[in-house]
Parts: structure tokens; C-alpha cells; sequence
């Protein structure tokens, strides 16, 4: 956890002072929480969660007083991407079992069951604002995780360890010297 903790600092930036959760309680249902002193499903309410938010917010557990969503960490995001707002819940994502280089530590956009996110064009402006770093990027609309940064084809030069065309292999090799501890097979 202490690890997970220095990565979301420094990979998101630390916790903003102007951005508080307020009423929002999206990341008390959407996420999975597994940790050895609380667990509780993903797409669950948790069972502290009241109409008035958390039950026992003075006594609650470690993970809670802790972990932060990316839009109180990353200015850049617009200030109507709250989740509880924007129907977007944006985290850090470790991956216990990933299949590839850009699925063990990786920045996740979820749709939540607020939506309307990708029609108002949130969830563009979000991804817009997590794009710009060599910290792969996924979107869950709930059915499917999709890859968004980097793109496809240069995702696919980085996984194949083909060469790069001239037009991508600044890019790819950026990816390739920052993954390459974990290889390259998908």
C-alpha cells in the first residue's frame, strides 16, 4: 500500500487542498476494495454508505483516509470531472495479473452509472488532460477496458518490437526504454 501510495503521488501529483469530495461518494460503490483490513466488492455500495455519506467517516479504514481519485490530484482536469459529477471516476489501476506492459500500473477512466460523460464530452476533455505522460491510459465503459494512450498502432510497435516508422519512433522508443523492464510480449 505505502508503494501504491508514492506511485499515485507521483505519477497523479498529491492530494489538491481546493478539491474536496463534498457529497461525492461514487468510489464507495464503483471500486473493489481488497485489503486486509477491509474488503468489499466493486459495484457495491459499501456497507458503511448512508443517504448522508459515510457512517463511520471518523473511524473508517486506513484505505479510505488515504486514497484519493485522480480529480483531487490532477489539476488539469477540468473542475466539473468530479464523479459524482461528470459520471467518470478516474484512479490509478495495479494490476495484480497483467497480460502486457500497459496493464500493471495504469491510469483508468470508468464510466459510473451517472453517465452521459462521452455525450457531453467529459470524458474526452478528462482523457485530454491524462494523455500527455509515458503513464499508459485505459477506458472502461462498464463492458469493455479499452486502451487509449498510447495509441494502437504505437502500442502494437511497442508489444511487437517491430521498428517503428520515422513518424512514430521517438514515441515508441520513449514507451519501449520506459516498459522495457517488463518486455515486450503481449
Amino acid at each position: 500500500m505505502h508503494t501504491e501510495a508514492n506511485l499515485e503521488t507521483i505519477l497523479l501529483g498529491p492530494v489538491l487542498p481546493d478539491r474536496v469530495c463534498g457529497d461525492c461518494t461514487v468510489c464507495c460503490t464503483v471500486l473493489t476494495v481488497d485489503t486486509p483490513e477491509f474488503r468489499k466488492p466493486g459495484e457495491t455500495p459499501c456497507m458503511h454508505l448512508t443517504p448522508q455519506g459515510c457512517g463511520i467517516h471518523a473511524t473508517r479504514p486506513t484505505i479510505c483516509r488515504t486514497w484519493f481519485c485522480a480529480w483531487r490530484r490532477t489539476a488539469a482536469m477540468p473542475e466539473q470531472a468530479r464523479p459524482d459529477l461528470s459520471g467518470l471516476l478516474v484512479s490509478l489501476n495495479f494490476e495484480r495479473a497483467p497480460r502486457n506492459c500497459f496493464e500493471g500500473v495504469s491510469i483508468i477512466v470508468r464510466t459510473t452509472s451517472r453517465g452521459g460523460a462521452i455525450d457531453k464530452g467529459m470524458a474526452g476533455a478528462v482523457l485530454d488532460s491524462l494523455c500527455h505522460q509515458l503513464v499508459p491510459v485505459w477506458f472502461s465503459d462498464g463492458t469493455k477496458k479499452m486502451l487509449m494512450h498510447p495509441t494502437d498502432d504505437v502500442a502494437s510497435l511497442v508489444l511487437s518490437g517491430e521498428t517503428a516508422p520515422a513518424h512514430l519512433r521517438d514515441e515508441v522508443a520513449a514507451w519501449r526504454e520506459h516498459y522495457g523492464v517488463f518486455g515486450t510480449e503481449a
